[in-house]
């Protein structure tokens, strides 16, 4: 990521212009560019059209953005007098209607001619815990294949190196989520959350589950450069203290007279972890972990199936430079907004068409169970292990790894596992190491099937 150039302060500014040359572009510079994009200085300099002064324009634009600016009281910078702030020009209000509507109730998932509630949560829910838990770890430099990590996840295989016990750590984090989501914030969930999330996977001398109790610890760029040094340790329980006021605050208009978009807050949320560092390590997966707790207390469930480090770790330069966008910035958090907006519009449109994908699939094989006589022998799990199967040829299956998929025990599982091997349907065959049986889906499958 090249060096982002800081605007001059406003405050600095605006005491250098007239307001004979500043009126005149005020009717043409406004918050966002023609196209709606929130340029920060870094940027907007090289888009000031030939003619116009870039230091008059850029004020100019200052002042539509504080026309409109709110500032949040319990977030404060290093300076504790400066306050973070943001807005919420169309563009982005756009954005958030937008995932409002795609999240809006869920009524996608809750189609009853598509899958039953025991269905969604095994397809749906588990597949996409174990992508959040796997790309979350990688962001933060796990280093292991995702065929590896899903085969750990699905047959709850002990970790067996720091990069897998980031992933393990992570898919329990995204569990604790979903179970401490009616509950207020507070200093100790959060270090609960901290603490499931670097279990045996903690750098920088750091300590599951506690603050940081120094200040030797910077966020750099990708020139090694310090691009960031969090607040002091020593205001650190404060700050966590103001954020959970913060959290835990009624916004939703109707019983104060304050609005806060859930998105937004969830956003803002996400990114006052990573500003204030209060962790020596493992700052990343906790910051991830609010934003989905937040989503979730305000009522998007929707949010249990959608995974946004995939998209993060994808446009990793993009983030961390609407991080320093902000910081450079006057602390306003409207570039980071949009930026985490943008990741949201992709990871539901990503989560759209995951669910066309899996009906296409459950109905052609919903259509193979009414016509085949075979199927109407088969009980629920041998029928579910089968569409498995037939999704992935060549995929192994244990009884250990079944019974902790449908929560019964390994003799049933394996009940159920001979019994596809009687009907020739999966192949027995013995592992290379130990005694245990491996039942392998073959190739042929579909064909036998006839979907």
């Amino acid at each position: 990521m090249a060096r982002i150039r800081p605007p001059v302060p406003f405050s600095e500014l605006i005491t250098k212009l007239s307001t004979d040359t500043l009126l005149p572009l005020m009717q043409k510079y406004k918050a966002t560019d023609s196209t709606g994009a929130y340029l920060h200085w870094d940027k907007f300099k090289w888009k000031v059209e030939k003619g116009d002064n870039d230091q008059t324009a850029w004020a100019a634009t200052k002042l539509a953005r504080r026309s409109t600016i709110k500032y949040i009281p319990e977030l404060t910078g290093k300076n504790e007098t400066e306050h973070f702030n943001y807005s919420v020009p169309d563009s982005l209000y756009a954005k958030l209607h937008y995932i409002d509507k795609i999240t809006g109730g869920g009524q996608v998932l809750g189609d009853a001619t598509f899958i039953t509630g025991h269905e969604k949560d095994r397809y749906l829910v588990k597949s996409l815990m174990m992508e959040e838990a796997i790309t979350s770890s990688q962001l933060e430099g796990a280093a292991t294949t995702r065929k590896v990590a899903k085969e750990m996840l699905e047959t709850n295989r002990p970790p067996r190196d720091k990069s897998e016990q980031m992933i393990v750590n992570n898919y329990l984090l995204m569990k604790k989520v979903f179970e401490k989501k009616h509950e207020d914030l507070s200093v100790d969930l959060l270090l609960d959350l901290h603490r499931i999330a670097t279990y045996q996977a903690i750098d920088n001398n750091a300590i599951s589950g506690e603050l940081r109790t120094a200040n030797d610890i910077s966020v750099r760029n990708s020139y090694n450069e310090i691009a960031h040094e969090p607040p002091c340790f020593t205001t650190l329980k404060e700050r966590l203290i103001k954020l959970c006021e913060f959290a835990n605050k009624n916004s939703d208009g109707q019983q104060s007279d304050q609005f806060m978009h859930p998105l937004v807050k969830a956003i803002i949320l996400h990114f006052m972890i990573g500003y204030i560092h209060p962790f020596g390590d493992g700052n990343g997966r906790t910051a991830r972990a609010l934003f989905y707790w937040s989503m979730l207390r305000s009522g998007y469930w929707l949010f249990e199936f959608v995974s946004i480090s995939k998209l993060l770790q994808e446009k990793r330069s993009d983030y961390d430079a609407a991080f320093i966008y902000t910081e450079t910035d006057e602390l306003d958090l409207t570039y980071f907004l949009y930026n985490q907006a943008d990741t949201v519009v992709k990871a539901v449109d990503a989560l759209q068409l995951h669910i066309k994908n899996k009906k296409q699939e459950f109905y052609q094989f919903m259509s193979w169970i009414e016509r085949s006589p075979l199927a109407k022998k088969l009980k629920t799990v041998q029928l579910d292990l089968l569409k498995e199967a037939v999704k992935e040829p060549g995929k192994e299956f244990t009884s250990k790894q079944v019974a902790t998929q449908f929560d019964i025990s390994e003799n049933t599982a394996r009940s159920h596992l001979n019994a596809l091997v009687d009907a020739n349907l999966l192949v027995a065959a013995k592992a290379n190491t130990g005694k245990s049986v491996l039942y392998v889906a073959p190739a042929n499958l579909q064909a036998k099937l006839k979907i």
